[in-house]
C-alpha cells in the first residue's frame, strides 16, 4: 500500500495544537513538506521546528487570523505564488457552545465566515495547483454533528452541516481531476475544546471536571477519548496515494459513539 507523501507539499490550518498539530506531525512522518497555518507566529515557530524531517524535508509556516477570511486568502496567495500545495487540511477552531435559539445572527455569520468561507478561498487559491499536479487532497475537519447534531452546540451543528454539504458538491465537481474531497469527523477526542466543553458543563451541573469527563467517556463504546493522533491516521491516509478512490465522504472517528449507520 502506498502511503508515502515524499515529493508532496501539505497546507495545514490550524497547526499550533491538538488536531491540527498532530496531523502535520503524521503527514511530515510520511515524508510530506508542511506549511502550517494560524494565527500565533509563536507557536507557529516552536511547532515547525519540532516537525519530523527525516526525508530532508523543509518545513515553514504562515501566519493569518481565521475570523479574518481576507487575511488567510492573502497569505495563502503568498504560499500558492511560491510552491504547489498537494494536500490542504481545513481545520480551525469550533464556534462557542450554546443553544441554537439563543444566537445570534451574528454568531451563524462569523462562524460561516470562518469555516466555509476561509475554506472556499483556500480551495479556490490551492486547486489550480492541485490539478496542474494531477493529485490532490482536501481533507476537512468537521464534527459527527454532521451525522447527528450534538447538544448545546447549536451554532456549530449548523455551520458543519453546511461545510459538509459543500464538501459533497466539491467533490463531485473535482474528481476528475485527480483531486479528493473527503470529511473527517471527529468524536470526543483529548483536546483542550474537549475540555473546555467539559468543564463548562461541569459547572452547570455543579459536578467535578473528573466526573463530567468520565460520564461523557461512559457513551463511547470504546470506553475513552480518542488522541489527536488516532485522528491524524485517518488523515495522514486520505492524504496519500492510497485513498485516491476515496472521495466525498464523511468519516466518523469517534470509537463508536455517533448513532448512526
Amino acid at each position: 500500500m502506498d502511503i508515502s507523501l515524499k515529493g508532496k507539499s501539505a497546507l495545514v490550518c490550524g497547526s499550533t495544537q491538538g488536531i491540527g498539530k498532530a496531523i502535520a506531525t503524521e503527514l511530515a512522518l510520511l515524508g510530506a513538506e508542511c506549511i502550517l497555518l494560524a494565527r500565533s507566529e509563536t507557536q507557529l515557530q516552536a511547532v515547525v521546528k519540532g516537525l519530523p524531517a527525516t526525508d530532508g524535508q523543509t518545513h515553514s509556516y504562515a501566519v493569518a487570523d481565521f475570523s479574518e477570511p481576507m487575511q488567510v486568502h492573502k497569505a495563502v496567495e503568498g504560499i500558492a505564488a511560491e510552491k504547489r500545495v498537494h494536500i490542504l487540511v481545513n481545520n480551525t477552531g469550533g464556534p462557542a457552545a450554546g443553544p441554537v435559539f439563543a444566537a445570534g445572527a451574528a454568531d451563524f455569520e462569523a462562524a460561516f465566515r470562518q469555516h466555509l468561507v476561509v475554506n472556499h478561498l483556500l480551495v479556490q487559491t490551492l486547486v489550480p495547483g492541485m490539478k496542474a499536479a494531477g493529485y490532490g487532497r482536501v481533507i476537512n475537519i468537521i464534527s459527527t454533528s454532521v451525522k447527528i447534531p450534538l447538544q448545546n452546540l447549536g451554532v456549530s451543528n449548523t455551520i458543519r452541516g453546511a461545510v459538509a454539504s459543500w464538501a459533497k458538491t466539491l467533490s463531485n465537481e473535482l474528481a476528475g481531476f485527480g483531486i479528493t474531497v473527503n470529511n473527517i469527523l471527529p468524536g470526543f477526542t483529548s483536546t483542550a475544546r474537549l475540555e473546555s466543553l467539559a468543564a463548562a458543563i461541569a459547572a452547570k451541573k455543579g459536578i467535578s471536571l473528573q466526573e463530567q469527563s468520565a460520564a461523557m467517556a461512559a457513551e463511547i463504546p470504546a470506553k475513552r477519548f480518542g488522541t489527536p493522533a488516532e485522528i491524524a491516521a485517518v488523515a495522514a491516509f486520505l492524504a496519500s496515494p492510497a485513498a485516491s478512490y476515496v472521495n466525498g465522504t464523511s468519516i466518523p472517528v469517534d470509537g463508536g459513539r455517533t448513532g448512526s449507520i
